[in-house]
């Protein structure tokens, strides 16, 4: 079994580029192996005494994916493997060969995002790590959470979720960037286990960065309009919300695929439910292709009634209606288990 061990008399890129370049022609004879692994480590000597980093870093990566994919080869040398990579962007001078090699080793990572995944996000957040360019560690930082998605990870980048108000301090970024950013987060806490609110807090913030735009733009908040106006009325523990405000929520009011959302969502804001009855009766295929249960929708339609009772009382809630809400509750939880 080969193995990377680092030499103090030989630079870790080098050995790096022998040890993969060995992997890669071991079935080609000692012969050819011999020469191919001289040609390879020659043409990565010449990069460095030259600082062609982004050309070495390209060199490197070519032969990376047999580092994945050899059963012969452990964890730890993997790791150890593109560790050495992901350093060489801590040699380069310039913030745009930086920034392109990262892209080189992001690329590489994310190539097979099921075979290894947690080791390969280990790689990535040790790469964002070793970055000093802000735009480097968002790039970093959002192909990172694209494979946390995609191999259903996301429990690892939850804790850094926590900290993008901090990041958005240091990243600077652009409008666009923002929302990328929002949404995608939102995205990779939608599925996690007691994320929901999370989700839902930067799903808003990400609708919010649509206010003043024109309406070609904000046509592009749309969907998501739609989709956090059913999340609000799943959501059995949130009776208030500043959606209706909101621009990129607005433009739904006369949108002919959105219109009965808005108008599902301004019931549950403004109306009572006798109006979501009547709403129910008309559009009840609608309401289970959004994945809404009925008697759910009742039970929080009631709740919204109590606590629109509250602030409208300055927190004295009349006997009788609210005793005849809480009734209706009781009796919905016996007739529906």
């Amino acid at each position: 079994m080969t193995t990377l061990v680092p030499t103090s008399e030989e630079d870790p890129a080098l050995s790096v580029v022998r040890f993969t370049s060995e992997l890669s022609w071991s079935d080609a004879g000692p012969e050819v192996a011999e020469q191919q692994v001289s040609r390879l480590c020659v043409e990565a000597q010449e990069c460095m005494v030259m600082n062609r980093w982004l050309d070495l870093t390209s060199l490197m990566l070519t032969s990376a994916d047999i580092v994945f994919s050899n059963s012969k080869v452990s964890e730890k040398d993997l790791e150890c493997t593109f560790t050495v990579i992901c350093n060489l962007v801590t040699k380069s001078e310039s913030p745009d060969e930086e920034l392109e090699m990262a892209k080189l080793i992001c690329s590489k990572i994310i190539q097979q995002p099921k075979d290894k995944p947690v080791l390969r996000l280990k790689i990535l957040f040790n790469l964002y790590n070793l970055l000093d360019n802000v735009h480097c560690r968002f790039y970093v930082y959002m192909k990172a959470l694209d494979l946390a998605m995609s191999s259903k990870l996301t429990q690892y980048v939850i804790p850094s979720c926590k900290k993008i108000d901090s990041f958005l301090k240091e990243w600077n970024l652009e409008v666009q960037d923002q929302r990328e950013l929002y949404l995608n987060v939102a995205n990779a806490l939608k599925d996690s286990k007691n994320s929901e609110k999370d989700s839902f807090k930067f799903l808003t913030k990400y609708l919010e960065t649509f206010s003043g735009e024109d309406a070609y733009k904000m046509g592009e908040a749309k969907d998501e309009a739609a989709r956090i106006i059913i999340e609000f009325v799943k959501e059995p523990d949130m009776f208030q919300c500043d959606l209706l405000d909101m621009p990129a929520v607005a433009q739904l009011e006369k949108d002919a695929k959105y219109a009965l959302a808005y108008q599902l969502l301004k019931i549950f804001l403004t109306q009572r439910l006798d109006a979501y009855l009547e709403f129910q009766a008309a559009n009840s295929a609608l309401l289970k292709s959004y994945g809404l249960v009925h008697e759910d929708c009742i039970a929080k339609m009631r709740m919204i009634s109590l606590v629109d009772l509250a602030s409208h009382e300055s927190g004295r809630i009349p006997y009788f209606p609210s005793s005849k809400i809480l009734l209706g509750l009781m009796m919905m939880r016996w007739n529906y288990g």
